[in-house]
């Protein structure tokens, strides 16, 4: 593809200042400077939006979330909702080597086999074979429906590389200290589509760069960068220090977990009922006060009710008991077990640095104590007995909420019998029964209390009014490729 080494030339001059709508768009996602160009199947953030800016998958992702084309220029599903046909579209390989459905299976098996032991990997155990109809058609086969299938497809580790260069849509530069990435949009018809003349002058390069909190609300706040995205609770206090007249927050709607897992099942927390004594003690509406998010979305549960299509509970776990009835039967049990084992009744928790977490630490050290027990942040490195789990829901089916406290993972405490009702609902074909299964399986992890939850995650983003195609989605990823285009 003779204009690929052009491109790059180009991309290596582009300006870096603050765009004003011209320009480079400066982008800052948060996170460690290195975490970047970050490879493997466990990516961070910056390194999720790099990768689906460079590799696309079968499918992608939108602006809003929703799944458009990509590799794929269209698709069908069959009516049993078990067999995904995808036709490719007429490119090329950064090599000039055509795209093939043979060469896109090996690699998108090639992809399965590498996130084997991961989360992800178990979003994908309904895969059953993939196969290379013809030149251009492609065919993935599960072993019962899924539903969200094309949102998982869609996720940046599926992206798809031939000798360590993707198909787009963007092509990548690094600045000559390494740290940033410059993007620019590949022509159209490298990209399977009609031929635009003005290309060049309508697509706007982008710079992207990953920054501590601090660092990205500062250069925010100084005019240096127009977007800011992957902000999240630990640091949520940040996005109101500085002058912001230039630029808005904007809160993703996001769904996923936001609570406390339980690393260790020893001493108090030993019991799953006095495991529960600590979440039925937390006034959830309480704990995010402090922060001024309206509209964030308490829970007690690790599914959430419309997760499924029959919602098979309330939304709350204890509804119809108050408050102080909760606290006082908390309480009662921590009472008992500290007479009994003559301890203190001490829980050591680990979170994230920043000014949220502070926040939060000291609101959950605030509640817990009114039922006898001393909350005490853990030193990072230091073992602790609950962890905060902050992650976004990939799909929103109720697998993907399980599939995060398997016990292959080894993150937290499990449930052996929990994975096997989800494994079981692998191969059913029965809708309602393969919902039931995995009520069941939500039930088993309730019971042994491996998890407090709090609420919906928190991811938020600092937008400056020149920024195009940025629109807040449930996801947490905003895709880096549209930034660059004109309007629609």
């Amino acid at each position: 593809m003779r204009f690929w080494p052009t491109l790059l030339a180009a991309l290596a001059l582009s300006s870096c200042g603050p765009s004003n709508g011209n320009g480079s768009v400066e982008v800052a996602i948060i996170g460690a400077p290195e975490s970047l160009f970050q490879q493997g199947v466990r990516l961070p953030s910056a390194a999720q939006h790099l990768r689906a800016a460079t590799h696309e998958g079968l499918v992608a992702l939108d602006p809003a979330g929703q799944v458009v084309p990509a590799m794929a220029e269209r698709w069908i599903v069959t009516d049993d909702g078990m067999s995904y046909i995808f036709r490719l579209r007429d490119s090329t390989w950064p090599d000039g080597e055509e795209i093939t459905a043979t060469e896109v299976r090996r690699l998108l098996r090639d992809a399965l086999a590498r996130l084997k032991g991961t989360s992800l990997g178990l979003d994908f155990a309904k895969v059953r074979d993939i196969r290379a109809m013809t030149a251009r058609v492609i065919e993935v086969r599960l072993t019962a429906p899924m539903p969200d299938f094309l949102r998982l497809l869609a996720q940046p580790e599926l992206g798809l590389a031939k000798s360590d260069g993707g198909s787009g849509p963007m092509a990548m530069s690094r600045s000559e200290g390494g740290m940033i990435a410059r993007l620019s949009a590949l022509p159209p018809e490298s990209r399977g589509l009609p031929a635009r003349e003005d290309w060049e002058e309508v697509a706007r390069p982008v710079s992207v760069r990953a920054l501590p909190a601090r660092d990205a609300v500062a250069a925010f706040s100084r005019g240096e960068v127009d977007l800011v995205v992957n902000g999240t609770l630990a640091d949520f206090p940040l996005a109101e220090t500085g002058p912001l007249s230039r630029g808005t927050i904007q809160v993703d709607p996001a769904i996923g977990l936001l609570g406390l897992a339980v690393r260790r099942e020893q001493g108090l927390l030993a019991d799953p009922a006095r495991r529960e004594a600590l979440s039925m003690a937390l006034d959830r509406g309480a704990l995010i006060q402090p922060f001024g998010l309206g509209g964030w979305k308490a829970t007690s549960r690790i599914v959430p009710p419309e997760s499924f299509t029959a919602p098979p509970f309330v939304g709350d776990r204890w509804a119809g008991t108050s408050l102080d009835e909760r606290r006082a039967t908390a309480a009662a049990r921590v009472r008992a077990w500290t007479a009994q084992s003559q301890a203190n009744a001490v829980v050591r928790v680990a979170l994230p640095r920043g000014p949220g977490s502070d926040l939060l630490m000291r609101q959950l050290a605030e509640a817990w104590a009114l039922i006898g027990v001393t909350a005490v942040r853990a030193a990072p490195g230091e073992d602790a007995d609950l962890e905060l789990r902050d992650t976004i829901a990939r799909y929103t089916g109720p697998r993907w909420y399980l599939n995060q406290f398997h016990c292959s993972l080894k993150a937290s405490l499990c449930s052996p019998e929990a994975d096997a009702l989800v494994r079981q609902s692998l191969t059913e074909r029965d809708a309602a029964t393969r919902e039931r299964l995995l009520v069941e399986a939500h039930a088993a992890l309730t019971a042994r209390e491996v998890f407090i939850p709090l609420g919906a995650p928190v991811r938020w983003s600092m937008v400056r009014g020149s920024v195009r195609n940025y629109i807040a989605n449930p996801w947490g990823l905003h895709p880096l490729f549209p930034l660059s285009q004109p309007t629609t």
